[in-house]
């Protein structure tokens, strides 16, 4: 059985998203329907139906930054009750039975599916994401949303959260830690405040000082702005224990390397198309590593999401009704936003 629920779809590559129908299936045992209240826009989204990461089939519903309210559970759910508020990020299911997902790193299961344009393992079935009025998704895949936090404003850490969580917990971040932040775009001011919360001393490394002053509210310290001096960061050489890069521009990965203190680690969140070149010596002294992270597993997130509700970190949000959905991927490409859009969908 199905049910029939609104959602905004991607119907062609670079066409507008248009409001129509979409069947949600019935619950499996493991299932919990949830009925989305919030539903972020993240970049990923518009990259994936502008086919700018190859092709994809359509219609599809974008959104893999989902929040609501649990309405049905399923015969077997034992961990998420009817009224509940839950979230869904980036993956709805994985294989369950492999290296990686026994450790709890789903996200880096070869068999993963993701939250929309993925296929359903059991049945084949397109999956479609959270700019709808409802999702199905199996408990084992749901996230517990901390009540203390704004819902809305919480949306975006099922994907911009874990993003930034997750390497600076990888690379050993604490109180004390010196992180360097590279562009406080969407990803990067959710980075500086969950570093600054886990006691770094934050640096924001960006062109201007256009958000200094948004940047010391999340919790920098100190704000490097390059086009006013292109000579910054050689003052700063030696000092990162680990740099954060949330951009997908071109940069000189030599001249970061060297502002590494020894054991150092500059993490790409980032993609940028061009090839990245690296000296060796900047590598092999001081034993510094260059290197890349995506999102992170179920039990991360939710550890995620838990230290978020202990030191009240959200992200800084527009909120839009869904009709406005159009108009905002465009903003967001023209980097019109601070920091991220987030549907309310009970104007779907």
């Amino acid at each position: 059985m199905t049910t029939n629920v609104a959602a905004y779809q991607a119907v062609a590559s670079g066409a507008p998203l248009e409001k129509g129908t979409i069947e949600r299936r019935d619950l499996r045992p493991d299932d919990i329907r949830i009925e989305i209240e919030f539903a972020g826009i993240c970049h990923s989204d518009i990259h994936t139906v502008r086919e700018e990461w190859g092709p994809i089939n359509f219609p599809m519903v974008p959104g893999h930054e989902i929040i609501g309210r649990v309405t049905e559970v399923g015969s077997e759910v034992t961990e998420f009750s009817v009224g509940e508020r839950a979230g869904v990020g980036c993956l709805v299911d994985s294989c369950r039975e492999c290296e990686w997902c026994l450790k709890g790193e789903e996200n880096n299961c070869p068999k993963a599916v993701g939250t929309y344009n993925g296929k359903d393992r059991f049945d084949g079935r397109p999956t479609d994401g959270g700019y709808s009025t409802e999702i199905i998704v199996s408990e084992a895949f749901a996230l517990h949303i901390p009540e203390n936090l704004d819902p809305a404003a919480t949306t975006p850490l099922l994907c911009a959260g874990i993003t930034t969580y997750s390497p600076l917990r990888t690379w050993g971040v604490t109180e004390g830690s010196k992180v360097a932040v590279v562009g406080m775009g969407g990803l990067g001011h959710v980075a500086v405040k969950l570093a600054a919360a886990m006691g770094a001393e934050v640096t924001v490394i960006s062109q201007t000082r256009s958000k200094e002053e948004d940047g010391r509210r999340f919790g920098a310290t100190n704000w490097i702005a390059r086009k006013e001096d292109p000579e910054a960061l050689k003052e700063h050489k030696g000092e990162f224990d680990v740099i954060i890069n949330t951009v997908s521009a071109h940069i000189d990965v030599q001249e970061f390397m060297a502002t590494l203190r020894p054991h150092g680690a500059m993490v790409l969140l980032g993609l940028p198309t061009e090839t990245l070149e690296v000296k060796a010596p900047l590598l092999v002294s001081g034993r510094k590593s260059l290197t890349g992270s995506n999102i992170g597993g179920i039990r991360e997130t939710q550890e995620m999401l838990d230290f978020c509700g202990e030191h009240g970190v959200t992200a800084e949000i527009e909120l839009i009704n869904a009709e406005d959905v159009n108009d905002a991927y465009d903003r967001v490409v023209d980097s019109d936003v601070r920091y991220r859009f987030v549907i309310d969908a009970k104007t779907i």
